[in-house]
């Protein structure tokens, strides 16, 4: 792939801050973002969510704090919409508690928002006083309404999309893992072979390995080395389709 990646190659990913080094990203360069990034929800990654094993979740998830939501939200989407080039789009997945913040920052950097889809998914964390909550945000936005990839591969295409969660037993895994089909599913419909997709957050890493399966280009960051590592090893093990 011969596109300007400043500092970095496609087809890798790095391990550090995206926060800092986004800014390193060449303007223009990314057809395709999507990324799960910290929700400012204490997250207390090793508690036994979900009926899953503590002792095999990695340790190390870094959360944002509540109050320094909005700023880290704002600026690692201020660079999103610099370094997508002018036909792409961004996915961002969101939590409801900050869903508010995460809407301004798209609308403030020029987003235009133009799907809100509603991921649901088979079971949520036990509630004793509130409504179990089983779904997440998924933002869909672009920078140009009138050039931006969009391959209608269904007939009918909803915005409320019920996709299981992965069952891992007994195997490691970080606290936060999206489904294969579910980012399959997002590059079908927002990307082409050959296309570079971006992940600021890499977390387990299922961005890029269904990137590479897709024939995709790839790259990405992430700030937690035990988390990095995990993602690399997922990496090497997978195989572009035929």
């Amino acid at each position: 792939m011969s596109r300007d990646l400043g500092p970095f190659e496609a087809d890798r990913i790095y391990q550090g801050d995206a926060l800092e080094m986004m800014d390193a990203i060449p303007s223009g360069s990314v057809d395709l973002i999507v990324t799960d990034p910290p929700f400012a929800i204490d997250f207390r990654a090793q508690r036994m969510n979900y009926n899953r094993t503590g002792r095999h979740v990695l340790d190390g998830y870094r959360e944002v704090l509540p109050d320094d939501y909005a700023e880290f939200t704002r600026c690692w989407i201020d660079e999103a919409f610099r370094v997508l080039s002018g036909s792409g789009s961004l996915y961002v997945f969101s939590g409801w508690n900050c869903l508010k913040d995460v809407l301004c920052c798209l609308d403030d950097a020029g987003f235009i928002t133009l799907n809100h889809i509603i991921w649901k998914y088979q079971f949520g964390v036990f509630t004793r006083k509130k409504f179990v909550t089983s779904h997440y945000h998924i933002l869909y936005a672009i920078k140009n309404p009138r050039r931006y990839t969009f391959n209608k591969v269904e007939h009918y295409p909803e915005d409320v999309w019920v996709i299981n969660r992965e069952y891992w037993k007994g195997k490691r895994k970080t606290p936060t893992k999206l489904p294969l089909e579910l980012v399959r599913k997002i590059l079908r419909f927002s990307s082409n072979p050959g296309d570079l997709v971006f992940d600021p957050f890499l977390g387990s890493g299922t961005v890029p390995v269904v990137s590479r399966e897709m024939r995709r280009h790839f790259l990405g960051f992430e700030i937690v080395p035990e988390y990095f590592e995990f993602a690399e090893q997922r990496l090497r093990e997978t195989l572009p389709r035929e």
